[in-house]
């Protein structure tokens, strides 16, 4: 038996787990600012050895390029992370709503439940009541259909035999 205190706790649960995840979505958010800044050190980091390249110094030419593929790494990465958490987000919220909309029905359910307990005693058996005659209906429906059919075969078969017999008498009345 689901008592009232334990769906809140459910819904309470629900809620924390939205809640857990829309923190993790703001960490992850303020990790893409770091990586962003990170970013900008770089790009700040390359544009000062390029100016130092243009200078005329080849000795640093390779940790340019290795910094300009670092950006570049950096950044596909940045993109990388960024469209899986936008999935995993989606996902998040996908799973969300179906477990409340679940959690919903449960509770719409359990409220129906706890209505008809504290119904009386006469309005819970009109309530079978009315279940059983419902059944009732079903079962009536069925046997006058079938019955139907099978009144329409006896009067085809009571039709066929009316014709023959007129058929006979007109051949006995010509003879």
């Amino acid at each position: 038996v689901v008592t009232r205190d334990d769906v809140e706790e459910s819904l309470k649960a629900v809620f924390q787990f939205v809640k857990d995840k829309e923190q993790l979505l703001q960490d992850l958010r303020s990790q893409i600012e770091e990586t962003k800044k990170k970013i900008s050190e770089k790009q700040h980091e390359r544009d000062y050895w390029l100016e130092y390249k243009n200078v005329g110094s080849k000795i640093h030419a390779e940790r340019i390029s290795s910094l300009e593929k670092d950006t570049v790494e950096v950044k596909d990465e940045l993109e990388r992370t960024e469209e899986y958490y936008r999935e995993a987000l989606k996902v998040v919220r996908e799973e969300n709503q179906k477990l409340f909309d679940r959690h919903m029905k449960l509770l719409s359910e359990e409220a129906l439940k706890n209505a008809v307990e504290y119904l009386d005693k006469n309005c819970r058996r009109e309530i079978e009541e009315n279940e059983w005659l419902k059944e009732e209906v079903k079962i009536y429906r069925k046997e006058e259909s079938d019955l139907k059919a099978f009144v329409q075969l006896l009067e085809e078969e009571n039709t066929s035999l009316v014709a023959k017999l007129i058929d006979i008498k007109l051949q006995h009345l010509r003879a």
